[in-house]
């Protein structure tokens, strides 16, 4: 992890969580145009989430797609807890989350990303947002799930986390699993998120304490 890679954005970071590399920028806050979309008592977060064209083997199509449209949304929800956004009244957060290389996991790398970057920033915030995909293939139970992983499991279930309150701010699961399996996916990707915040905040201090 690394902070304040992009010199013209407010705040920035790059995340690598093995062949996945996310970069995030943010920008403003700024005034919120149109006006009509402006909300009287808090700020906008606006994710805009991409995969570049060469970010996998296969070439991606620029543009939006319906999934990159619903990460967009799963990323604001995720990390709006943490944002103190009320201080910005009427105003707008841009957080810009490319992916540049991809081998799965990358909403959760994009969110590691995105909330370092607000961090940079200086965007007051209540917490850092870790966030990591566990699941289960075979008798195991596997975290940070990376290509062929992500195939085999039965279950691909990514958490977002923010540790001081223990505050879970994204869940989702693709595919099934009993209860017994789920609370030790859940207890691992805890663990994982956890770990993930203090590579955090070691990226922060790195950044601006000399």
């Amino acid at each position: 992890m690394e902070a304040g890679v992009i010199p013209n954005a407010k705040g920035s970071a790059m995340v690598r969580m093995g062949n996945t590399v996310a970069v995030a920028a943010v920008y403003g806050p700024r005034e919120m145009h149109p006006k009509h979309k402006q909300i009287s008592d808090r700020a906008n977060l606006n994710t805009i989430y991409a995969m570049v064209p060469f970010s996998c083997t296969d070439r991606i199509r620029p543009g939006y797609s319906r999934r990159s449209q619903e990460i967009c949304k799963v990323t604001r929800q995720a990390l709006e807890p943490a944002v103190f956004l009320e201080d910005y009244p009427k105003a707008a957060i841009d957080v810009y989350i490319n992916i540049i290389s991809a081998n799965a996991g990358t909403r959760t790398a994009g969110i590691n990303a995105a909330s370092l970057a607000l961090a940079d920033a200086g965007i007051p915030m209540r917490d850092l947002v870790a966030s990591v995909a566990t699941g289960k293939i075979g008798n195991d139970y596997v975290m940070d799930l990376a290509g062929k992983e992500e195939e085999e499991t039965v279950c691909d279930l990514p958490v977002a986390y923010m540790p001081k309150s223990k505050q879970i701010t994204l869940l989702q699961m693709d595919g099934d699993l009993s209860p017994e399996d789920v609370k030790k996916v859940m207890e691992l990707a805890i663990k994982g998120c956890e770990k993930i915040y203090k590579m955090q905040k070691e990226a922060l201090k790195k950044r601006w304490i000399k």
